[in-house]
């Protein structure tokens, strides 16, 4: 399972499973445009922006497509996609593989994150320079026994740190200079720092292993029998997520009235942290969302390595890109 961010909201996932409050795309019952369905893995926070940004401005209905964005909290959403609940999902990339593997034929087809927001946050007195000393150092680090902890505990294999499993919130981190705690850097970190704490963060990209991040999926049959939907849908998050980028502000304004224990401030701190993961050197070159074999074929062979996948399938199985779909 993805490693989320814990942060007891039971209630207003809830609330947002129900469908209290959820918009829907205007043009949801439209004969004239295709509806599906996009099912999240978390509430309406900033790093689904760009979709709600889609639905608001329109991108979604410029490709004639009616999107029912729902928010689900915590979950293996490749198994929705797998089973036919929902046409689309988000999820992270090794999840993709770990699905596949397992039978489900789920293929990517945007990556928003480029660079993994999951990180490690620590105290800043602590004098930590990289992530390397988080493990090379005495302490306790909460976090949760998932995939890119077993990569970090395989790269330092004699960690003197404790290892606890992660609690709810931010409490224990507030309360003890001496712990280290698993976070989203647009997310944990912001919360201390309203706190007056003084956290630090370090990327688990910056160690090596960094699978892209709320990546979309869809089934493999959609993809080869209605590759026109899934061209659409690809258009019209990259417009969605362009948008985004550029201004927030009126997007964080419609998910704050769908997730209103985050405060406007912290919407906008979120966004604009989040902001160098999304649009890097690579995407100015080509495309918001887009994906490489390469790192595709990487991240299979480091789960192998940790015993997770039996083998590394081949990448190019994993996700589609514009280019490699047919013109119809």
């Amino acid at each position: 399972m993805r490693a989320r961010r814990v942060v007891g909201r039971i209630g207003l996932l809830l609330v947002l499973q129900a469908g209290v409050g959820c918009k829907q795309d205007p043009a949801v019952g439209d004969p004239s445009v295709k509806a599906v369905s996009l099912t999240l893995d978390w509430v309406p926070e900033p790093e689904f922006g760009g979709f709600y940004a889609a639905r608001e401005a329109g991108a979604f209905r410029a490709q004639g497509l009616a999107v029912d964005i729902k928010p689900r909290g915590q979950g293996e959403t490749w198994k929705l996609v797998a089973q036919g609940v929902t046409d689309f999902a988000t999820t992270a990339a090794d999840q993709v593989l770990i699905a596949r593997e397992q039978g489900a034929d789920v293929v990517a087809i945007f990556a928003v994150y480029q660079t993994s927001p999951q990180g490690i946050m620590v105290h800043q007195a602590r004098g930590f320079a990289r992530i390397d000393d988080v493990f090379t150092h005495p302490g306790t680090l909460e976090a949760e026994d998932v995939t890119w902890l077993k990569f970090l505990r395989r790269k330092f294999p004699d960690a003197p740190m404790k290892l606890t499993s992660n609690s709810p919130g931010i409490a224990t981190f507030l309360a003890n200079p001496e712990l280290s705690k698993q976070c989203f850097v647009t997310s944990e970190p912001l919360q201390a720092r309203t706190a007056s704490s003084d956290p630090q963060t370090f990327l688990i990209a910056d160690a090596g292993y960094n699978p892209y991040t709320t990546v979309v999926i869809a089934r493999g049959e959609m993809v080869r029998k209605d590759p026109a939907t899934i061209r659409k849908m690809i258009l019209a998050m990259r417009a969605g997520w362009r948008a985004y980028v550029d201004d927030p502000a009126a997007t964080n304004a419609v998910m704050g009235k769908l997730n209103p224990e985050m405060d406007a401030s912290t919407f906008a701190a979120s966004a604009g942290v989040q902001k160098p993961l999304i649009e890097t050197a690579e995407t100015q070159r080509t495309a918001l969302g887009e994906m490489t074999a390469a790192r595709w074929q990487t991240l299979g062979q480091q789960l192998v390595e940790l015993a997770i996948l039996k083998v590394a399938a081949p990448a190019e199985a994993a996700f589609v890109s514009l280019d490699r779909l047919p013109a119809k």
